[in-house]
């Protein structure tokens, strides 16, 4: 399996480089991430986690699972100001998770697997891993979304379980 970026690698921190086309190496991309999110598992996952330094990410929050979404270039057009409450976490930073709250609905724009500009509305779950991935295409890992004092906790928590391996 490919492996997953760990935290501080300096590349979790930049940001991707918008895909200019939808080719044939980003639909290997793609088939790579959704290996590595089934795999883990996960409900999303973003290119820059595997050092791949595109804006592309793939997100399934369904139950049945293999109902994946992939996007290119995903940007929020509209959010709801009704928030969602979810437990995030990353396996960039294995063995710590935090609750956040985040818009339970957003319209999402982006480029789909055809190459084509799709607007797209995500709620619940969907919604908090979309926005989730568009983080991590920012260069922003969810920790970051959290007040410092929690931050710090979590960092320290995290920094126990690596040395415990």
């Amino acid at each position: 399996m490919t492996p997953i970026l760990m935290w501080p690698d300096k590349r979790l921190s930049t940001p991707a480089a918008p895909v200019e086309a939808i080719t044939q190496d980003v639909r290997a991309h793609w088939k790579q991430m959704i290996d590595v999110m089934e795999a883990m598992p996960g409900v999303g996952l973003a290119a820059p986690q595997l050092g791949i330094m595109l804006r592309l990410a793939v997100v399934d929050a369904s139950e049945q699972r293999g109902r994946a979404v992939m996007l290119a270039n995903p940007e929020i057009v509209e959010a709801s100001e009704t928030l969602f409450s979810h437990v995030e976490g990353s396996p960039c930073l294995p063995g710590v998770a935090a609750k956040l709250s985040r818009p339970e609905r957003v319209r999402v724009r982006f480029l789909n697997e055809a190459g084509e500009r799709e607007t797209r509305a995500f709620s619940g779950l969907w919604s908090t891993s979309v926005q989730h991935q568009i983080d991590h295409l920012n260069g922003q890992l969810y920790v970051q979304r959290l007040s410092p004092t929690r931050r710090k906790m979590l960092m320290k928590k995290w920094s126990k379980h690596r040395e415990r391996g």
